[in-house]
């Protein structure tokens, strides 16, 4: 990659990276919004390292694309490519608290085991009687048109389901063809709905009392928090990128609030 970004609006482009129709759809919704660059350093704006052996080196890329809007504090989109051995898109869009929003959530990682795909409007409180039931009204019909399409995912773990929510898309593929065929076919435009839905809440959302901003902006920081704590790229960041870099990277850019 020769492309020299100057800002997290700058076009991302990373050569055969099983993500990018994603991506590439996500900035041009986003973007429909009036947006501007969300500050991110330049060491992080892109990324190049080495791995495998001094015989046979490999290169893996990252590059992170984020904007603002009036509503949304942070979108931003997380990529990585390592060849045929691993791709991932990590997206995800937070809200300013004093506007009634769960999160955009979106996080689609290709391993050597196969393909992990999660998809959803996460709730900043799931225990709380607020943006939630009006969500998930809109949210579940486009769930349940989308999952039988998809095999599950399998069980997550109990510290992990108060953030995520009825809607959430989870399933695992392996690395054939016919998994190609669910991901652009199935996978792609269920994004497209959900990505959707969306911003159709984003472009209704009214602004709400500082009580109920004040319960919003604690879910997010709960969330936030339990992200950068659990993410399961650290270990792979850091072998690629070193535990510095990684940490910094998690906590300043990825989960920043």
């Amino acid at each position: 990659m020769n492309l020299k970004r100057q800002n997290s609006l700058d076009p991302v482009k990373i050569s055969n990276w099983k993500w990018a129709p994603f991506l590439d759809l996500a900035i041009k919704e986003f973007t429909s919004l009036e947006v501007k660059p969300y500050l991110i350093e330049e060491d992080f704006l892109e990324k190049t390292s080495s791995y495998g052996s001094r015989a046979k080196p490999s290169q893996v890329h990252m590059s992170t694309w984020g904007c603002q809007t009036r509503k949304l504090r942070l979108v931003r989109a997380a990529c990585l490519n390592a060849g045929n051995s691993t791709s991932v898109l990590n997206l995800v869009a937070s809200p300013f608290s004093t506007f009634n929003l769960p999160f955009f959530g979106a996080d689609f990682v290709t391993l050597p085991s196969g393909h992990l795909l999660a998809l959803d409007l996460q709730p900043a409180l799931r225990n709380e009687c607020f943006h939630t039931d009006a969500v998930w009204e809109r949210l579940l019909p486009i769930y349940d048109f989308w999952r039988k399409n998809l095999p599950e995912g399998g069980a997550i773990p109990e510290s992990a389901k108060p953030y995520f929510s009825p809607g959430f898309l989870w399933s695992r593929l392996p690395l054939d063809s016919e998994s190609d065929r669910i991901i652009k076919n199935i996978l792609l435009p269920a994004f497209h709905d959900y990505l959707n839905l969306y911003l159709d809440l984003v472009n209704g959302a009214l602004e709400v009392d500082n009580s109920m901003s004040n319960k919003i902006s604690i879910g997010q920081k709960n969330y936030f928090n339990y992200r950068a704590i659990n993410d399961p790229a650290r270990g792979m960041l850091t072998r690629f990128y070193g535990r510095e870099w990684t940490e910094k990277y998690i906590h300043d850019v990825l989960f920043n609030i």
